[in-house]
């Protein structure tokens, strides 16, 4: 299999004047971005930096920072991407753990690398002039003469390192070589139906594997990767239209941001920006209830509309091309990827459950995208690798048709009575019922059930009236059983949520949020 180098280079000599780059005031076709690979590849190596070195980069998603992830691939050097809110320990932690040799920062994360103790005793190289406390400036370091593009890395060889985001301990280096990277971009391309020339909206983090998948997936098919340094739902839709971008990957949260916008803008001023350019929809990450669903497919219309579930750890394990056609449904295997689902409480892999039966989902670890094992964390491989199989940490279920239905994580399931719930149908459920904005389920602790199910909302604009009996009412009328129906309604300005969209029960279960009006207690 190519390396990521070479798979750049496919581009760069099969259509070098396709657009390739597009950020504020920078327009590059493939021939121009690889010229500027070329410069920064070579200021890697002036460095010091040789194959299988680390960096560490706390970069938005700018043309430097795509860049920066190219050149990366060219030279050998593994880039280890961290989310540019990271704080001065994050960053001491995973410089030591990485082993990283510089670090590559700008204003956003200046104060985090100025305060780290870590990052002094490196090269730290710093993009715009509000980087300060830079040992080099960018536009030095990359100003160097380009000699010429070639690869320096193998298809064995590790790409890059992805640090999950450790909301349950440390965070866990997951170290992923080019040729599984590659495959993933490719499995994407053909999952989402990708043809030559795309254009996609950079704006998933290249800290995440979404947004470096947009990114390899666009060379593979001399597409443009149109940068969105950071979320802007105004910027976002203009620059759909501006830029004719033709696929979304997004996680739910941004689209649902997204879609409030240009609804209100269509309210008062007409049909709200031009989006006719997006033919194709992909989401991850998260669920995406029936009602946002369905909000996307009057809007846009698309002609295929991809819900993708997988990992940092294997990109893949399941799609569905109809998102609309069956919601919920996570489909079936991708085409690098076998999944089953186990027992609850089996530790082999051979307890494979009947149909509609929940169980643990786990996967193939010899599938094509999969890793194989974390940075120096035996303790983390021993928990969820076993017997060549990934224990993916979630819970799930397979219908009679073969469809997977992902009802929620291992640690979020909700305990009441001594019935298992999952909190993702309710809230889907719950998303239905006109005013609901937003939904996230969890359990409370409860004297006599252990555990009560409680549901936190935020009501759309203008729906102020939205109340705990309307929604209690709602339930009721559903298909939902009584023993899944909400105790309590807790309304919200906000639900909680990771940078990258996903929501956090456990600031919910913690009592980190603000009540509004119109929240109660039913009656049972």
């Amino acid at each position: 299999m190519f390396d990521l180098g070479t798979t750049f280079l496919q581009s760069v000599e099969r259509n070098p004047r396709a657009p390739a780059l597009v950020d504020d005031g920078v327009r590059l076709d493939y021939a121009q971005w690889g010229e500027r690979i070329a410069r920064v590849a070579a200021g890697l190596r002036q460095l010091g930096l040789a194959r299988g070195d680390r960096l560490l980069s706390v970069l938005q998603n700018r043309h430097e920072a795509a860049t920066l992830h190219w050149a990366c691939q060219f030279a050998g050097v593994v880039i280890v991407p961290l989310n540019w809110r990271a704080k001065p320990e994050e960053i001491d932690y995973c410089l030591a753990d990485a082993e990283a040799k510089a670090v590559f920062f700008e204003g956003v994360s200046e104060s985090a690398v100025r305060y780290s103790t870590a990052a002094r005793a490196v090269p730290r190289i710093g993009i715009g002039a509000d980087a300060t406390g830079a040992t080099h400036a960018w536009d030095e370091f990359a100003a160097g003469a380009p000699d010429g593009l070639p690869a320096q890395a193998s298809a064995d060889d590790i790409s890059l390192i992805l640090y999950t985001s450790g909301t349950t301990g440390r965070p866990k280096g997951v170290p992923r070589r080019h040729r599984h990277e590659r495959a993933a971009a490719l499995a994407h391309v053909a999952q989402n139906l990708y043809r030559r020339g795309e254009r996609t909206l950079g704006v998933m983090p290249l800290y995440h594997t979404m947004g470096v998948r947009s990114l390899l997936a666009m060379a593979l098919v001399d597409g443009a990767f149109v940068c969105l340094p950071r979320f802007d739902t105004q910027r976002a839709l203009d620059l759909i239209e501006a830029e004719r971008v033709s696929c979304l990957y997004l996680v739910p949260t941004l689209y649902h941001d997204m879609m409030n916008r240009r609804e209100a803008l269509g309210r008062g001023t007409g049909p709200g920006p031009d989006i006719a350019s997006v033919t194709k929809l992909g989401f991850a990450g998260a669920p995406m209830h029936d009602a946002l669903l369905r909000r996307l497919q009057a809007a846009f219309a698309p002609q295929v509309f991809v819900n993708h579930y997988g990992s940092s750890e294997v990109y893949t394990f399941s799609i569905d091309q109809d998102a609309v056609g069956k919601p919920g449904s996570a489909g079936r295997s991708g085409v690098n990827t076998r999944l089953r689902v186990v027992a609850l409480d089996a530790d082999g892999v051979d307890d494979v459950v009947g149909p509609d039966v929940e169980g643990q989902i786990i996967v193939d670890l010899r599938g094509d995208e999969a890793f194989e094992g974390y940075w120096k964390r035996d303790d983390a491989n021993a928990k969820s690798l076993r017997n060549g199989w990934y224990f993916t940490g979630d819970i799930g279920y397979v219908d009679r048709d073969g469809d997977l239905f992902v009802t929620g994580r291992v640690d979020d399931m909700i305990i009441s009575g001594g019935e298992n719930i999952s909190p993702v149908d309710i809230e889907s459920v719950i998303s239905l019922c006109p005013g609901v904005g937003e939904v996230a389920v969890v359990g409370l602790p409860d004297e006599r059930w252990g555990q009560r199910v409680v549901a936190f909302v935020t009501r759309r604009a203008g729906e102020a009236a939205l109340d705990a009996q309307t929604l209690d009412a709602h339930c009721r009328s559903s298909d939902l059983p009584n023993f899944k129906r909400p105790r309590e309604y807790v309304f919200v300005s906000e639900i909680p949520k990771s940078p990258v969209g996903k929501v956090l029960r456990r600031k919910l279960t913690a009592g980190e949020y603000t009540p509004l009006a119109g929240g109660a207690n039913p009656a049972a």
